[in-house]
């Protein structure tokens, strides 16, 4: 970790801060001294997830609830900054949803979140963010993709596809802020022991004893030191990287029986 163990004069900010990966990116930072800006939609969470860093840490704690589908989310947070008087370091664009379904069976406001969630929201508070280190000569943006983004497998358009767009997306800003001083870092994560799947939690123990599955916490202090590293991008596991391959080598009949046996027995979400 070396330089980066000690964080105690930066700033993050934090979306999707409440559970899962997001809850321990905000636990890891402050635990390396850094403040934090809790960004979510579901203030009784956000207060809750506030109380359980401040009781672990001495680090500044914000919340901030906001709808990130919203068409005036830079504005909320530009002002939301202006008003505390702070210029943050960081920026982890981690909030997102999940389903698996197929395009004909998800409704047109679901597929209206993907969109305005995972891509409208990350590009235009990556934007933001990176105007205003631009200026500092420094500064951290960390966007989460996901294994997924080399998919194209049924019932996971919307999701691979949304985060293939935050991927490519992370990996161009990172060479344009190169320039400027200001590392841009995407990640990929594989399977991640967390709520997001909606595992039962006796075949998430297992997953993770048989290294399928990366804990949240494990993942989230690695992402951290590549992103203060300035690595373009992350992904952890070496199967994790060797399945990318076989993935995108898969043959149709194989896609098709995938979803034959899943999505057409009416496993959906």
């Amino acid at each position: 970790m070396g330089k980066f163990s000690d964080l105690s004069s930066s700033i993050a900010i934090i979306t999707g801060a409440t559970g899962g990966i997001g809850f321990q990116f905000a636990l890891e930072l402050a635990r390396r001294g850094c403040g934090l800006v809790l960004v979510d939609i579901d203030e009784k969470r956000l207060y809750a997830a506030a109380d359980i860093i401040t009781a672990d840490t001495e680090v500044m704690v914000l919340v901030l609830q906001l709808d990130l589908t919203t068409s005036n989310v830079t504005e909320v947070l530009e002002d939301y900054c202006n008003g505390w008087g702070i210029n943050p370091d960081i920026l982890i664009n981690n909030a997102g949803i999940f389903s698996f379904s197929p395009v004909i069976d998800t409704s047109e406001r679901k597929m209206e979140t993907f969109i305005s969630l995972h891509m409208r929201a990350v590009a235009m508070m990556s934007r933001w963010f990176a105007m205003r280190r631009a200026s500092n000569g420094n500064g951290w943006i960390l966007n989460m993709s996901s294994m997924s983004c080399w998919m194209p497998m049924p019932g996971l358009a919307l999701y691979a596809s949304t985060k293939a767009f935050i991927r490519v997306f992370t990996r161009s800003l990172h060479y344009e802020m190169r320039d400027y001083g200001v590392g841009v870092t995407v990640a990929c994560p594989g399977g991640i022991a967390t709520d997001l799947f909606g595992l039962p939690d006796n075949l998430k123990q297992l997953a993770m004893k048989l290294h399928v599955l990366d804990t949240p916490e494990r993942f989230a202090k690695k992402a951290i030191d590549k992103m203060l590293r300035k690595k373009k991008q992350y992904i952890n596991g070496w199967l994790n990287r060797l399945s990318i391959f076989f993935v995108g080598i898969l043959p149709t009949p194989v896609r098709m029986m995938i979803k034959h046996r899943l999505l057409d027995q009416g496993i959906t979400r």
